[in-house]
């Protein structure tokens, strides 16, 4: 039965079941006890497999089919009438016949199934940041993923009331085929459809695909942001809080950050640090003229390998009641769930993430395909579980953001942290984002991956017009939070990592709040304001860099350094990703930074290369980055041409992004 008279809801799921077939329509209500039911007819079908209730209460495990592991960058699209409006960093496929492939393969694909109904709130149901969705899918994992992830239920529909809008979801399995696998987004009419997957970053629909694509759409042309960014505010010893947004590419420790625990010394004195979201931030300008945030999710989907009892105590805590966990290897000692680097000790009798015995002689650490759990296995776990779940969490207005951090991966040349000039400096440091990919992932190491703001996979429209939004928005707030970059990844000619990392990392958060108060001197640099190496404290800081050398003030000043000749080749191969990469619809203010950074690093570029040979000098620059998205050449066939598209060979093209010179 129905459970509202939202005639534009109604007819949404009636032309989901006319078009997919159901046998079963089931309105989700949000109760405990349609939860409960729901997970025993799960174990029943073997969708999931429940695990030891004594160790993990109401935890369970999921098993994906292997070839539907991770999100899919390459069968996701951005589908706008105007092609140019997808922009170059986004596949872009023509509205009408993405309608049309997607019910192709869809048309009877739920029948002898049950069609799920899920209305869900992004953010605090009734709150200003709320907003609202529907999701009709024929799986009971999105469910119950969703069921965790975001609020569902009764209270959804009677916020949404009996005319309000929302965006529309519809996922349908089919046969988990990849070669017919697709993620479609239309911003201009607020829906989303995925065909074809059951991974979780593909079906769950009010993750990324509503979070971030269609959101940043809806807060471009609205006034506000959707950032892929953590949150998290620290305690001063006399009570104060202040709040800090970062955003990180993958493999950079977002949410390692977002959960930090302050080394002893820190602890001691008072301080505090609560994790507010580990992924998604949702920013608006308030009353106060600040820059107010909310976490619209409900709970943390996790990368499982790696998380330990070291490198994340609080996230792995968060897993230990009412978590769904995905790919990762059971132990059938104690039906519990394993993942390497959960433990140095190899468990003996374990079924790995494909359902078969898995051999720990056999294991391999740099051999992926050794592994128990696969390398992107995950976990579902309520936010309200982690033992440092902000006050704010559930603050319908947000919370104030002092400071906005940028970071990547990068051995040389970017410092530990830095701090950009004013606002417009500020976007294009994170307009500048990128990180060097190793010999084990590539065959080749020191090359860059552009990723601004973390956003190159997630931005909803035109790459360009996402940085003019940020640049907008910092003509409308009035008290705008200061921006900084961090790397915690320098290293020594060796390859050891030269910053501690993980909880000491809360040494450079005090001082970016110290920067945000204006209680600590800093130096201009070409790159903008650095840190007085005094100034970060390191104070009972116990790290060995290497066997015998133990991390001291000399190596703090050795990552604080900005080499100018290397921030010039750095300008230039910016200079050819925005050129190449991006095209015509980068603002006039990123353009006017670059070519400040290209000037006050002009002279010590010159002097390094007078000072060796050509081919050195050659050398010294930094490979050119990622292979640009747009190069002029157009995949699939024209709109228009009357050819029915093929699943394997879909109707897409790259956003256009013409490329266009360096305005002087």
């Amino acid at each position: 039965m129905a459970l509202t008279r939202n005639k534009k809801i109604l007819s949404f799921v009636e032309e989901s079941a006319d078009l997919a077939q159901p046998d079963y329509i089931v309105w989700i209500d949000g109760s405990q006890k349609q939860i409960d039911e729901l997970r025993k007819e799960a174990v029943y079908s073997g969708e999931l497999i429940k695990l030891n209730d004594s160790l993990l209460p109401d935890c369970y495990l999921h098993r994906t089919k292997v070839n539907d592991v991770a999100r899919v960058e390459d069968r996701t699209f951005i589908c706008t009438k105007n092609r140019d409006d997808a922009g170059p960093n986004n596949y872009w496929m023509d509205p009408r016949q993405a309608h049309e492939l997607a019910n192709e393969i869809a048309r009877g694909s739920m029948h002898g199934r049950t069609m799920y109904v899920i209305p869900y709130s992004m953010g605090v149901v009734g709150s200003p940041f709320a907003r609202y969705g529907i999701e009709v899918t024929d799986s009971i994992y999105v469910v119950l993923n969703m069921s965790i992830m975001t609020r569902v239920g009764r209270k959804v529909l009677d916020a949404i009331g009996p005319h309000g809008d929302f965006v529309k979801g519809f996922h349908a399995k089919c046969n988990v085929e990849a070669e017919n696998r697709y993620i479609l987004h239309f911003p201009e009419e607020n829906s989303i459809i995925s065909v074809n997957s059951a991974y979780g970053g593909n079906v769950l629909l009010g993750k990324k695909c509503f979070a971030l694509r269609i959101a940043s759409y809806l807060g471009k042309n609205e006034g506000w942001m959707a950032e892929h960014m953590l949150i998290l505010g620290v305690t001063y010893p006399d009570g104060e809080k202040k709040y800090v947004a970062a955003a990180f590419p993958s493999a950079c420790g977002k949410t390692n950050l977002a959960m930090l625990i302050p080394p002893k010394h820190y602890l001691d004195k008072g301080y505090k640090v609560e994790c507010v979201g580990d992924d998604i931030a949702w920013i608006r300008v308030g009353e106060d003229g600040r820059l107010w945030a909310v976490n619209p999710e409900n709970g943390f989907f996790g990368v499982a390998p790696g998380t330990n009892d070291h490198s994340n105590p609080n996230a792995l805590a968060t897993t230990k009641r009412g978590t769904i966990f995905t790919n990762v290897a059971l132990n059938t000692d104690d039906m519990t769930v394993w993942w390497e680097g959960l433990s140095k000790e190899l468990p003996e009798h374990v079924i790995d993430w494909t359902g078969k015995p898995w051999d720990p002689k056999k294991f391999d650490k740099k051999d992926k395909s050794t592994c128990a759990a696969h390398p992107n296995s995950r976990f579902t776990a309520p936010a309200q579980n982690c033992p440092c779940i902000s006050p704010e969490f559930e603050s319908p207005k947000g919370v104030p953001l002092s400071a906005i951090i940028f970071g990547g991966r990068r051995a040389t040349t970017t410092p530990l942290v830095y701090q950009s000039r004013d606002w417009n400096h500020g976007v294009f440091v994170g307009s500048a984002m990128s990180s060097e990919t190793t010999a084990a992932a590539t065959g080749a190491t020191g090359v860059l991956r552009h990723d601004p703001m973390a956003m190159k996979p997630f931005a909803g429209y035109h790459m360009g017009d996402y940085w003019q939004h940020w640049v907008d928005m910092g003509k409308i707030v009035k008290n705008p939070p200061k921006i900084f970059n961090v790397n915690w990844f320098r290293q020594d000619k060796d390859g050891n990592f030269i910053w501690p990392g993980f909880g000491d990392n809360m040494r450079v958060l005090e001082w970016i709040l110290k920067r945000c108060e204006d209680s600590v001197g800093a130096q201009e640099t070409a790159i903008g304001y650095v840190p007085n190496a005094e100034d970060i404290d390191i104070s009972d800081l116990d790290y060995e860099i290497a066997p015998g050398h133990k991390f001291g003030i000399d190596d703090l000043k050795e990552i604080l350094k900005v080499d100018e000749a290397r921030w010039g080749y750095e300008a230039d191969e910016l200079e050819g990703y925005y050129t190449n990469s991006i095209g015509d619809r980068i603002p006039r203010e990123l353009w006017d930074c670059l070519n400040t950074l290209k000037e006050n690093c002009a002279g010590a570029k010159a002097a390094a290369e007078a000072a060796m040979p050509k081919e050195a000098a050659a050398a010294e620059a930094p490979a050119e980055g990622v292979k640009p998205a747009y190069t002029g050449k157009k995949r699939g066939r024209k709109p228009g041409s009357g050819k029915k598209p093929q699943p394997d060979v879909p109707v897409v093209k790259r956003g256009r992004g013409r490329p266009r010179k360096n305005p002087q």
